[in-house]
């Protein structure tokens, strides 16, 4: 491969997961806007108090987890040639366990379905489309 084609593959490969990371955003910033329309109060209460879980937490909480998934892609890349089966292993282990938390929460059954779904919507854009960029 010359060096243009290999910058070529690596340029679509940054595009691909930084369009994957703005798509899972999006999605979770209309599923959030669908459930909250339906009457989803996103608020949680436990023992170190409550809060709320606002759009704009949801979109960069959304972005900043997908900017570490993609870092983490990147670096086993580096120096692993199973960059993608221990990627996936990782994504699917680290999307379960943050869906734990939300039953440990005080939070209304809508809420927890909600967060539930928009857990599961940020891994159903990520894991495809940043296994479809792996070298």
């Amino acid at each position: 491969m010359t060096t243009t084609a290999a910058q070529s593959a690596t340029t679509q490969r940054r595009i691909g997961r930084g369009t994957a990371v703005v798509a899972a955003s999006a999605v979770n910033a209309v599923l959030w806007g669908a459930a909250a329309a339906v009457g989803v109060d996103f608020r949680l209460a436990d023992s170190g108090g409550s809060g709320v879980i606002t759009l704009p937490v949801a979109v960069i909480f959304t972005a900043v987890f997908g900017l570490l998934g993609w870092g983490t892609l990147a670096l086993l890349e580096r120096f692993t040639r199973h960059a993608q089966a221990i990627w996936t292993a990782l994504a699917v282990a680290v999307t379960l366990l943050s869906i734990v938390p939300i039953f440990l929460e005080q939070a209304t059954s809508g809420t927890r379905v909600a967060l539930t779904v928009l857990h599961l919507a940020v891994a159903a854009v990520l894991v495809p489309a940043f296994r479809r960029t792996t070298r």
